[in-house]
């Protein structure tokens, strides 16, 4: 691994814990001998992107990184166009709306927007990527993929037996029966799966001219408040919200154009 790499993998490793991490935790976590991690956060931490609030405690990122995010948006046009979409549709469901960008193979949040103002709210405090196998814009993306596409980025990624809800799937064919019912649909559902107590749907983003999967977008709240009759209420604004979202911005910097073909 090239000293940019490893670079990138601690500030990655670093965006998961907003509290920090000791040196020795991060050298562990990515495998990268105890020296070279030091002189890579030294340098970090010189170009103001890690702070080490003192000697021999915690390394954590600074805003500097978030701050950077922001501009890209920015400038990226994603605040301006995608933003107040993501705005309407949480106004008009009263939950958790997120838009995520597929990027490589991955999905990566990119947008939210709170529509819940009181009572039970949820919110968690999520890593950018998606974990495919155990959420709905997970499961979205999948289903606009082929099976055998499918098949290869959980098979990257992984299963994760830890930290899911109760009804995850376990395996691939538990997985396949969420996927093709959100096939069927248009709209990937689950209760229960990616957290207990909270049900989540979603749709996929597909390129207004090749029909190729750029993103996603899902709504997402308590279960005792999105329930399966509640969903189905929203399934038409949340496919008109995709569809507002690929036609305004399919070709704005942050949605990948190296891959989709014309």
């Amino acid at each position: 691994m090239q000293p940019a790499d490893r670079a990138i993998s601690i500030l990655e490793a670093l965006a998961q814990h907003s509290f920090g991490l000791p040196l020795s935790e991060v050298a562990d976590q990515l495998s990268i001998p105890r020296s070279a991690t030091h002189r890579l956060l030294a340098d970090l931490k010189d170009e103001g992107y890690v702070r080490q609030d003192y000697e021999g405690g915690a390394y954590r990122l600074t805003a500097k990184l978030v701050a950077l995010g922001y501009s890209f948006l920015s400038t990226a046009g994603a605040s301006a166009i995608l933003q107040p979409i993501i705005d309407r549709l949480a106004d008009r469901t009263g939950e958790l709306v997120v838009l995520a960008v597929v990027d490589r193979g991955r999905l990566l949040r990119l947008i939210k927007a709170q529509g819940a103002r009181s009572g039970l709210l949820y919110n968690p405090d999520e890593g950018p990527e998606v974990y495919l196998a155990a959420t709905s814009n997970g499961h979205a993306y999948l289903s606009a993929v082929s099976e055998e596409q499918a098949l290869q980025l959980v098979a990257r990624q992984g299963f994760q037996h830890e930290g899911v809800g109760k009804n995850a799937p376990k395996t691939i064919r538990e997985l396949f029966e969420y996927v093709d019912r959100a096939r069927q649909t248009g709209v990937a559902k689950i209760f229960d799966v990616w957290v207990n107590g909270t049900s989540a749907m979603a749709a996929p983003i597909l390129h207004p001219r090749t029909g190729a999967p750029i993103g996603t977008i899902s709504i997402a709240g308590p279960t005792i408040r999105m329930t399966d009759e509640r969903m189905n209420d929203f399934v038409e604004i949340l496919k008109a919200a995709c569809t507002d979202v690929a036609e305004a911005g399919f070709n704005l910097p942050i949605f990948e154009q190296s891959n989709v073909q014309s």
